[in-house]
This record gives C-alpha cells, structure tokens and sequence, in this order.
C-alpha cells in the first residue's frame, strides 16, 4: 500500500504561503514552486537504497554511501508540471525527464492523452511524476496509469497542493503508489479549483490569463 504523506517542515509551509497569495508575481511564484519542489523532493527520495563503496580521502582509504545504482526520472504533467522539473533536477541533476500531456474531453470531462515522451528505459528507473496541484485527481490517475502500461513499477507522485477528493482517487485507483503533497487543503469548488489553493498554476508559473 502506498503512503500519503503531507509535508510540515516548516520551510515548505512558508513557502506554500507564499505562493498562495494573490500579488505574488510571475517571476517570484515561479522561483518558489521550484524551491518547494526541491524540498518535497528531499522527503520523496528518504526510502531510496543505499550501497557501500570504498574511496580515498585526502587522508586515507575509507567507505561512504552512494546510491544504489537506481536510475530515476521526473515525469511533469505538462503544462504546470513543468514549473518543479528544475527544483528536482537540483537533487536529482543526473535523472532523465520524461513528458506526459493530458487535456480534459469538456464532453465526458476524461483526460484524453495528447503527448507522451518517456526515457527508453523507463520501466527500469525509479519514476517521479510531478505536478503542483492533484484537484479532482483525473489527470495524475490517467498519467499514472499510462506510465504502469509502459511497465514503470516503481512510481512516486508529488504534489504541493492537495484536495480530498484527489488524494482519494488516487488511493483508489493506484493504492500502490506513494504520494507526497506540501500541503492538503480543503475541498473542491463547483470548478474543480481547489479552495483554498492558489488559482491556476499553471497560469502563475507562466505569467499566461
């Protein structure tokens, strides 16, 4: 079973304050969601393995950790996913990225797939699919389910802002898979804006209305 974890270090709760406000700028809201990402990714990464090897010091011989040989990438959920690739490539800077872009049919309101670009050898790597906000849940499920049919295994989800209804559709539909979010809010308003959020990321990161 997956975890659900909900972030309290109090850095990422300042920031997320930050961020929530109306007059924060384009420039400046696109600096901290990145800030926020690298800080959420430090907690997403806590289980990866660890091996020992020898090296030398200045002084003498010695064993230190380093990964175990895991490849990772981060997968955005275009387009506001985009906005925490380069916070993450900050702890992760040798991961590979891939795309995935979903749109939502206004007939049956389901994702419909319009670009997907992954790593050739993305089944084999640990897998980080990004996105700031997880509303109703739609499009990190669809994006999820896209990466299990390209054979991905090892997959985390990380969010800055959550809604309940989100965080329960992804139990639902991908119980296997760990979630980490800065913070959870409330609920869901009649558009599927999270309240009370922080607008439209994606228009904040690129400065687009």
């Amino acid at each position: 079973m997956g975890n659900v974890v909900i972030m309290d270090h109090p850095l990422i709760q300042h920031k997320i304050g930050l961020i929530r406000r109306v007059g924060t700028g384009t420039k400046d809201f696109r600096q901290t969601i990145g800030e926020i990402a690298m800080l959420i990714c430090f907690e997403a990464t806590r289980g990866l393995e660890l091996t020992d090897v020898e090296i030398e010091t200045p002084i003498c011989k010695t064993k230190v950790k380093e990964l175990k040989g895991r490849k990772m990438a981060i997968v955005p959920i275009l387009r506001a996913g985009l906005g925490m690739v380069d916070g993450v490539l900050q702890l992760i800077p040798a991961a590979k990225v891939g795309h995935i872009g979903l749109y939502r049919d206004p007939e049956t309101l389901k994702p419909v797939e319009y670009y997907c670009k992954l790593p050739a050898d993305c089944a084999e790597r640990e897998v980080f699919v990004v996105d700031p906000m997880l509303a109703t849940g739609g499009s990190s499920v669809a994006a999820i389910q896209m990466l299990k049919e390209k054979g991905c295994k090892r997959i985390h989800f990380m969010c800055i802002i959550a809604a309940p209804e989100g965080v329960k559709a992804m139990q639902e539909a991908h119980p296997d898979v760990d979630v980490y979010i800065g913070a959870l809010d409330d609920h869901l308003n009649d558009h599927g804006y999270i309240v009370p959020g922080l607008g439209d990321a994606g228009d904040r990161i690129f400065g687009t209305k």
